[in-house]
């Protein structure tokens, strides 16, 4: 096994332009994998269901993300008259620049060095890389917030409210539930977090508990099922963005999937030791192969679980998650202590 970087060691800084080219090239990349996620999760549904699943738009329906990018660019891009103009159009290019921004800090690689260039495994890695991440995720809830008040809907504004709490509940829960990683760690940068888990173990054994407290708030924080209550279809229509149609709707969806697949990125980084794999130094292959496992999850979960109750929610949020990751993160800051 190859001699492994002490911590922040080996990040040298690329010039500007290289970190330019690769921005584009990984927004370009999250773009192009929600897009087939969308035909991935329903095939994987539609197994799971009995069914076909697209299979008119090119061979095995791979082609049918195209068709619907080609659809919301072409269907009409109405609003409401008494809409807040601004405001209602500006809600989902918010959700969806966050949402790619966000990804920016998340390691895929160890760097590499290319013709005498210097690459990083990131866009930017800044110390406190963690903090950087919560802070644009809180930012982008407003997006969906803003989204459902400024149409002056009442179903997307019960849609937004449900977002605004629901959102808010979680993320506590999501934050503590890091806490335990940042101990061990001992760092808030998250190539330091993968660098050090190289070092010793993953930290998903230690912080098993951490892990499932970490999943279960990441589910509600990207609205995904069985927590998909600001947008529930039998009692809101659609939610927050009822009244969207075309591309704003289509930035919408593109914010929710590429939180999904940033989340599971991050679990990744936190909790299966980043690009690191068990043998085989394959760097970003071994980050994709965990990637995929953990977005495969997500789906599961879509095709099995109902969705809960408001009262069922708040409560799971506030009176299990929440001490349950408190005493997580206590228990660990005073094992790192004694040990």
């Amino acid at each position: 096994m190859p001699a492994l970087p002490a911590p922040g060691a080996g990040q040298v800084n690329e010039v500007w332009w290289i970190s330019v080219i690769k921005a584009l090239v990984i927004i370009n990349l999250l773009m192009l994998t929600f897009a087939y996620m969308t035909w991935v999760e329903r095939k994987v549904l539609a197994r799971m269901q009995l069914r076909y699943g697209p299979n008119r738009a090119g061979p095995f329906g791979l082609l049918q993300p195209i068709a619907d990018l080609v659809k919301l660019i072409r269907k009409e891009s109405f609003f409401p008259a008494s809409a807040v103009d601004i405001l209602y159009i500006g809600a989902p290019v918010l959700s969806a620049f966050t949402a790619l921004a966000v990804f920016s800090v998340i390691p895929f690689g160890p760097g590499w060095e290319v013709n005498g260039w210097t690459i990083n495994g990131e866009v930017v890695n800044v110390p406190i890389s963690l903090v950087l991440i919560f802070a644009l995720s809180s930012l982008g809830i407003y997006g969906f917030i803003v989204g459902g008040w400024a149409s002056d809907s009442k179903y997307a504004l019960l849609g937004s409210m449900r977002t605004c709490a629901q959102m808010v509940s979680y993320e506590v829960s999501l934050t503590f539930a890091v806490l335990g990683v940042v101990i061990m760690g001992q760092s808030l940068s998250l190539v330091d977090i993968v660098h050090k888990q190289a070092e010793t173990f993953w930290f998903f054994g230690p912080q098993f508990v951490g892990l499932l407290i970490f999943f279960i708030a990441g589910v509600a924080e990207t609205n995904r099922p069985p927590f998909d209550l600001p947008e529930a279809e039998t009692e809101l229509v659609a939610g927050y963005h009822t009244e969207y149609s075309g591309m704003r709707f289509g930035l919408f969806q593109m914010g929710e999937y590429v939180n999904m697949i940033t989340l599971s990125a991050l679990a990744v980084t936190l909790f299966f030791g980043g690009w690191y794999g068990p043998y085989a130094p394959l760097g970003p292959l071994w980050f994709l192969l965990k990637l995929a496992v953990i977005l495969f999850v997500f789906m599961w979960l879509r095709a099995t679980l109902p969705r809960l109750r408001y009262d069922q929610l708040m409560r799971l949020g506030w009176k299990m998650l929440l001490p349950l990751a408190t005493i997580n993160a206590v228990v660990t800051a005073a094992l790192v202590v004694a040990l």
